[in-house]
C-alpha cells in the first residue's frame, strides 16, 4: 500500500502535464509531416529540376558534337566499359 502512496503523485503529475504536451507535440508533427514539401523545400527540388534539364541539354549536346567530329566515340567507351552497343541509346 506504501507503493501506491508514492506513486499517486506522479502519476497525477504525469496525466495532467506530461501526457497532454506528448499528445499535443505528437499530433503536430504528424500534421506537419503530412502536409509535404514546405516553401524551401519545393523551391529547391524545382531549382534542381531545372538544373537537371540543363545538364540533360548540355551532355545531348557534347554527344551530337562528339557524333558529328568523331564517329567512333560510342564503340570505344563501350569497349572500355566491357559492353559492345553502337548508335545511340
Amino acid at each position: 500500500m506504501e507503493f501506491w502512496k508514492f506513486m499517486f503523485v506522479p502519476t497525477i503529475l504525469f496525466l495532467v502535464i506530461v501526457a497532454p504536451m506528448w499528445l499535443t507535440m505528437h499530433y503536430r508533427s504528424v500534421n506537419r509531416a503530412s502536409r509535404g514539401l514546405t516553401r524551401e523545400d519545393r523551391e529547391s527540388v524545382e531549382h534542381m529540376l531545372v538544373t537537371v534539364d540543363k545538364l540533360t541539354d548540355r551532355i545531348e549536346a557534347l554527344e551530337s558534337i562528339l557524333d558529328a567530329d568523331h564517329r567512333e566515340w560510342r564503340r570505344q567507351v563501350d569497349r572500355q566499359g566491357g559492353e559492345q552497343r553502337t548508335g545511340k541509346e
